[in-house]
Order: C-alpha cells, then sequence, then structure tokens
C-alpha cells in the first residue's frame, strides 16, 4: 500500500495536529500519523496558559465551559513563607485566561479538527523509518504499520514534519540528535480526588526537597496543582537537570514525599489516588536543531521548544505547528525546487527570531536557579514583592505585548531582543 501527500506530519499530539490543520487550511494534501488510537494519555500538568488559549482559538476549537473547559485566572505562587495570587496580565496580543483539560480528551479534540479541516489521519500507524532519496540522501516519505494487523504501508511527500516528541524516533533516524548543552527537565503527576478540584488558578509550590540527607538540599524547580473540575486535581512537579543529584532521585518518592508535607484535607494520599504517577521528559530551549535539514522539519517536543522559564510545551508546540505550514504552504507556491528548499530553510531563522532570544535568557535563567542557595534566596526575598512577581509572571509565561505594552513589557521584549539568538 502506498500514498501521497504534500506533507506528511509524523505525531498528533498538539504540535502534529496544529501542523496538519494549518496546512489543510491552506489547501494542501496532508496526512497525519498517529502510532496509538484516540483517546490516549499524555504526561502532563493538564494546565494552559493564555498563549495556548490563542492557539486554540485560532484553530476554531469552542473553549467554552459549556464545551468542557475550566478557565482559570491566573497563578497562585507559594514559597519563601509567602503566598501571591497573580492574574493572567491584560494584553492586546493574548487572552486574560488560561484553561484545564485532561490531555487524552485535549489531543484528539486537537486532532479531529485537523481531521475535519481536511488531512488524512491515520490511527495507529507506526512509523519504522523514514524513506530517502538514494542519491542526495533527503527525506522523501516514510515506512510504517497501520492498524492491528501491522500492515505495511509507504507514505511519500516532498516534507516530513517531525512531531513525535521528545525522543523523535523520526529525527534520530535521519541523524538529528540531542544537544546535551541544552536544558532538560522531567515532568511527574498523577491525579487524586479532593475537594480542591474547582480551583479557579494555577498553582505553583517553589519549594521541593531532596530530603535523602540529613541537610535536605532544595530542587531547582517547582510543584503543582491543578484543579480538573470534575472531582480531581492534577498534581505534579517540573525539575530541571541542573540539579546535582537529577540523575540520583527518584522523582515519583519525590512527589509523594512533597504530597505527604501538604495540609491532609486536600486528600493527596494515595488512597485518593485515581492513577498511577507517571512521568516524561521536557526538552527545552532548542536542545535539537537543525530545524529544518533535507526535507524534515521538527516541531515542539522533537525540536525541543519547551519553555525553560516555566517547562510549558503545549503553547510552543502549537505555535510552532502554526509556523511550520506557514512556511510549508509558501515554499509549495514557489516556481523549482531550488526555489522551495530556500522558503524551507527560512524555518529555522524564524524559530530563532522567535523565540532565539528568550530561550537564551532561558537558559541563564536555569543555570542560575540550579545554585541551591540562590533558589532559596529568590524565593524567600522575591515572592515579598508582588510587583517584582507581576513581572516575573510576565517574564515565566512570556506573556508580553510586541508594542503597545507597559514599562514591564518593554523591558522583557528588549531584553529578547539583545540576547544571542542561539
Amino acid at each position: 500500500m502506498a500514498e501521497t501527500a504534500d506533507v506528511i506530519v509524523v505525531g498528533a499530539g498538539p504540535a502534529g495536529s496544529a501542523t496538519a490543520f494549518h496546512l489543510a487550511q491552506a489547501g494542501l494534501e496532508v496526512v497525519l500519523l498517529e502510532k496509538t488510537a484516540f483517546p490516549r494519555e499524555k504526561v502532563c500538568g493538564d494546565g494552559l496558559t493564555p498563549r495556548a488559549v490563542k492557539q486554540l482559538v485560532a484553530m476554531g476549537i469552542d473553549v467554552s465551559e459549556e464545551a468542557g473547559w475550566l478557565r482559570n485566572k491566573g497563578l497562585r505562587v507559594i514559597g519563601g513563607g509567602h503566598r501571591l495570587q497573580l492574574d493572567w496580565p491584560e494584553l492586546a496580543s493574548y487572552p486574560d485566561y488560561g484553561l484545564v483539560r485532561r490531555r487524552d480528551d485535549f489531543d484528539e479534540q486537537l486532532a479531529r479538527a485537523a481531521q475535519k479541516a481536511g488531512a488524512r489521519l491515520y490511527e495507529r500507524c507506526n512509523v519504522a523509518g523514514p524513506v530517502r532519496d538514494e542519491r542526495t540522501g533527503r527525506i522523501v516519505g516514510v515506512e510504517a504499520k497501520l492498524g492491528a494487523e501491522k500492515k505495511p504501508v509507504t507514505f511519500t511527500a516532498p516534507v516530513v514534519v517531525a512531531a513525535d516528541g521528545n525522543s523523535s524516533r523520526l529525527s534520530l533516524a535521519m541523524d538529528r540528535h540531542r544537544d546535551a548543552r541544552r536544558p532538560m527537565g522531567v515532568a511527574v503527576r498523577t491525579y487524586f480526588t479532593t475537594p480542591r478540584h474547582d480551583d479557579d488558578y494555577l498553582e505553583s509550590w517553589f519549594e521541593l526537597w531532596d530530603r535523602r540527607e540529613a541537610k535536605k538540599r532544595l530542587l531547582p524547580g517547582y510543584g503543582w496543582i491543578f484543579g480538573m473540575g470534575d472531582g480531581t486535581s492534577n498534581v505534579g512537579l517540573g525539575v530541571l537537570n541542573t540539579s546535582p543529584s537529577f540523575q540520583e532521585l527518584d522523582w515519583r518518592e519525590v512527589l509523594r514525599t512533597w504530597c505527604e508535607t501538604l495540609p491532609p484535607e486536600w486528600q493527596f494520599t494515595p488512597e485518593h489516588m485515581t492513577g498511577p504517577i507517571r512521568g516524561a521528559a521536557l526538552p527545552m530551549a532548542f536542545n535539537r536543531k537543525p530545524h529544518y535539514a533535507r526535507g524534515l522539519m521538527l516541531v515542539g517536543d522533537s525540536g525541543g521548544l519547551v519553555n525553560p522559564f516555566n517547562g510549558e510545551g503545549i503553547a510552543y508546540a502549537m505555535e510552532s505547528g502554526r509556523i511550520a505550514a506557514e512556511v510549508i504552504s509558501q515554499a509549495q507556491a514557489r516556481q523549482t525546487p531550488a526555489q522551495r528548499e530556500l522558503a524551507l530553510r527560512g524555518y529555522s531563522k524564524v524559530l530563532r527570531d522567535t523565540y532565539g532570544g528568550y530561550y537564551t535568557l532561558g537558559r541563564a535563567f536555569v543555570q542560575l536557579i540550579g545554585n541551591p542557595t540562590i533558589m532559596r534566596v529568590a524565593a524567600e526575598r522575591g515572592m515579598g514583592h508582588p510587583v517584582l512577581m507581576r513581572f516575573l509572571l510576565k517574564l515565566l509565561a512570556n506573556l508580553t505585548d510586541p508594542t503597545g505594552g507597559d514599562a514591564m513589557d518593554r523591558v522583557i521584549n528588549g531584553l529578547t531582543k539583545v540576547a544571542p539568538r542561539a
């Protein structure tokens, strides 16, 4: 069996579905290949910032409460003996609310939106590897096994998009490896039945401890509590690899230990757990490059687009998918193969221009908070200054107006412009 298309998208997570949606909207023939079947589980905090909400709206997703979305007003931060509630900023560029939705349902909504727009979605389609042009080494398609019977199928297209996550087997097969110098994180989470399920703020705790020795060590990361509105809360943590004990710790045990310190009436105890503790890697700050070469384009986690400041990945997955679709659509309209390739190579530059300076600042931030002393002092002293914390909310969540914003916006935008776009 063989199929041809204008573009092949491998992986139907937020990055792949957004890419396929915008490509289909532009009139291109696109196949979207998902190795599992919906609904399917993914490790995530389930909390969406206004950046992600903007992308959902752009895809025509109904984000109303009547459609099953739980809105949140902002972020509640706890640490250093302080507790501060910060509303999402009012901006021209982004809505002033976030959302919460389980990933198994969330991902399917995006994939169905892409399908409705005209993408051909294949579930239970396990991509085995690339098909290459023997002369140039360029990827011209993928080999896959389809359905429960594992029927061999070949998909061919001039452009292939890798949206297959952190491990990105397709990228590895095309000799695109991770840069170990770039930050990585780990996220672990579970669900509890709890009276806190309808909280209208996302909650972050800035004090996670390595308690294996007599002198406990503060870890570079945060714990979260996101009410799901259905009787449960998503409770988890994200930690950066700048911690000296990163490779040694049992992160599920760190989560259990942290939950034991929380008020018992919240019911974050084993008997109220509704599922196992699951974990996933967070590839950050362009940790796999180039983002385009030899016919293969990387979006979302496959290209290491997770925000190093806060571990957010969904917004950047969807944004990079939209950018990829715009570049590919423009390339398809060029007259010659050389002109199309020139346009496709512009994708990497667009990503650098859009995120490069901000991610450089994020890498510096990651190194700073990897020092437990700096992390502790920042939590104790910074949390006592609401104006500073509002500035940090804008910086960490990457929420500013590019033009016409306030003084905080101008400072943040200025910093990202002067920082190297690496």
